[in-house]
């Protein structure tokens, strides 16, 4: 092979090399270090204001959850796909996830008229009740092959539209806690569940597009491996109820943990979708105890924010992203939309990943230091002057 061939092989290696990396690029969402990178995960039953809309468009990486716009729009599909499309009309680079849970049945969907066409759709216990979540709502029976078609076909045709540009995957601890149901439906039951969740996980990705985003609850220190056993089926986690110690394990061990965990995830590319509590609503996720209310320390609005904000901010790469959450319904958020001064001020890149010592971490960023000791649960961010 002559030179000249072999010069123009090798260019057009590079170019693919980097429309490859162009491609990865538009996959994901934009994220700046300028200031703290934002996350939104919010529902309204009926249609967002222009206001709220002009809003949502100021975030990068946004997931509409059930329930959105069922009022207006007669279903969580059609209401997502109209928040989506107002959205990408102010800012076409935002990326909107469709919320669906893999286990949990939540009556909200257009899909459900097709569920009903499908026998043994749900897991039911000895006696036929079918109502085993929180004994209230009923979980899909993931060994079911036509369950299973059903759920990856409408997350194709949602992730079909051009307004959005992936699935959000609820669900996931409960579908892969070994014990969870496990008396209720019985030991091969449970089994076949849980392999009819990889079987789905790994079907995904090809069966929405491979340009689609798939991010997941996936992230907990529960686990052997904190999650990240799972972790590679998936381009992110969402983050929340890391703080809820199970068991055994003491807090501070559990959510230091939790940090390293979501450090390995960050530090290789993943989306990380970090989203804590105020601590002033009622956490209805599997890990937290009836009494959470009652432990809870009481601390300022400001003090919270400090430390929730420091506990993502030591664990943040390119790609992560961050919300405080006070509930994920509009209605009744005291926080939805609120002017938080922190999320305005200068951050800068991280000058080096955080330091560990016992359970306190420290890291600098170009126009922050971050202090933040997850034993006694406090923390605090020195902003500096730009």
């Amino acid at each position: 092979m002559s030179l000249k061939i072999l010069s123009r092989a090798t260019a057009l290696c590079a170019v693919a090399s980097l429309m490859c990396i162009s491609t990865v690029a538009d996959r994901m969402p934009a994220f700046s270090w300028d200031t703290v990178p934002r996350y939104m995960h919010i529902r309204k039953a009926t249609a967002f204001t222009p206001e709220e809309i002009e809003f949502l468009a100021t975030i990068p990486l946004i997931t509409f959850e059930k329930t959105t716009g069922v009022k207006d729009f007669g279903s969580t599909e059609a209401g997502t796909e109209k928040a989506a499309k107002a959205v990408k009309k102010l800012n076409p680079n935002a990326k909107i996830l469709y919320y669906r849970n893999i286990i949990v049945h939540y009556p909200c969907y257009h899909a459900d008229e097709k569920l009903e066409d499908i026998p043994d759709a749900f897991l039911a216990d000895q006696k036929g009740n079918t109502k085993l979540i929180r004994n209230r709502v009923q979980a899909y029976d993931l060994s079911n092959k036509k369950v299973q078609k059903w759920w990856l076909d409408n997350a194709k045709f949602v992730c079909s539209s051009k307004y959005i540009d992936g699935v959000f995957v609820d669900g996931n601890i409960k579908a892969l806690e070994p014990g969870y149901l496990r008396r209720q439906v019985g030991e091969e039951k449970k089994d076949a569940t849980m392999e009819g969740y990889h079987t789905m996980m790994k079907q995904l990705p090809g069966t929405i597009g491979k340009d689609e985003l798939v991010v997941a609850n996936v992230i907990r220190a529960r686990f052997d491996d904190a999650g990240l056993e799972y972790v590679d089926y998936f381009d992110g986690s969402y983050i929340e109820g890391f703080e809820h110690a199970v068991g055994g394990v003491s807090q501070p061990d559990y959510v230091a943990k939790g940090i390293g965990a979501i450090q390995t995830a960050a530090r290789s590319g993943k989306i990380i979708a970090f989203t804590i509590g105020t601590g002033s609503y009622a956490d209805t996720d599997m890990d937290a105890g009836q009494d959470k209310q009652k432990k809870a320390k009481k601390a300022s609005f400001q003090e919270r924010l400090n430390y929730a904000l420091s506990l993502f901010l030591v664990c943040a790469e390119e790609h992560s992203y961050f919300m405080i959450s006070d509930g994920y319904g509009v209605e009744g958020s005291k926080l939805w939309m609120k002017d938080i001064p922190e999320f305005s001020k200068p951050l800068g890149p991280p000058k080096e990943p955080a330091v560990k010592t016992g359970y306190i971490y420290k890291r600098s960023f170009k126009f922050a230091d971050v202090t933040v000791d997850i034993e006694n649960e406090t923390a605090e961010i020195v902003w500096k002057k730009k």
